[in-house]
């Protein structure tokens, strides 16, 4: 029953591991206490490695940070994981951001796996010049295809005519109506797009139309988030 010398102790794989999981937590812990008052906005505070997660529902994440706010303000900072966010909420709040600071406010986060797929271009996945790029390119050629013409408007009353028939269908008895507005914006893209449209009970459309939904509901869903807020960021977001 006698205690075993510090030297012996280490000779114990389980106890080397359970030693340096001890010693991570620790630093983990102190990165994320170790904050400068003033320097930041508030918010609640994290616990190491997972941050502010037991205090937010990824299902509903809108309505988490909406209370935070409450407590908080309309400007507050909360941890995804390790991944610190400041969260700007309500319409003035995020106005002012976007209006008067919009070169700090200018950039985007982007997902490393988003990063990955795109290769940082594109109007949605992209920042800086290559941004500036592909918007100008998207503009113009949705300009010359038509956008914010007559002949745009004219696609949009005349799709929203088909929509309304889609509605009449169900007699007045509640429904869905997602699946039946995701099918309205596609028809109007694909209207200015490829100057033809989709009948709604197109077995190729609809699988376009699900399969565009069930990306978003992946990209949404708490397993992706998660694997979202511990990814290693991109390169440009580390400047």
């Amino acid at each position: 029953n006698s205690i075993l010398p510090i030297a012996e102790l280490f000779q114990f794989p389980s106890t080397v591991a359970l030693l340096a999981a001890l010693l991570l937590f620790l630093v983990f812990w102190l990165l994320s206490t170790n904050h400068s008052p003033g320097k930041e906005p508030p918010g609640p505070r994290p616990l190491p490695l997972i941050g502010n997660l037991l205090q937010l529902d990824l299902k509903r994440l809108d309505l988490s940070l909406w209370r935070l706010s409450e407590k908080y303000g309309s400007v507050f900072t909360v941890h995804f994981g390790p991944k610190k966010v400041v969260v700007l909420t309500g319409f003035k709040t995020v106005k002012e951001a976007l209006v008067n600071y919009a070169v700090e406010f200018g950039e985007r986060e982007i997902s490393p796996i988003l990063y990955d797929i795109s290769e940082g271009h594109g109007v949605l996945f992209s920042n800086g010049d290559s941004w500036k790029e592909m918007r100008h390119f998207v503009l113009s050629t949705l300009q010359d295809l038509g956008m914010g013409k007559r002949g745009s408007e004219e696609k949009i009353i005349e799709e929203i005519q088909y929509m309304s028939e889609v509605f009449e269908n169900f007699k007045g008895k509640p429904f869905d109506a997602s699946e039946a507005v995701n099918g309205l914006v596609s028809n109007i893209i694909s209207s200015i797009v490829y100057g033809s449209r989709f009948q709604y009970d197109d077995p190729e459309f609809q699988r376009m139309v699900n399969r565009g939904k069930e990306s978003v509901r992946l990209m949404v869903s708490p397993a992706i988030q998660v694997l979202y807020f511990f990814a290693v960021s991109p390169p440009w977001s580390l400047r």
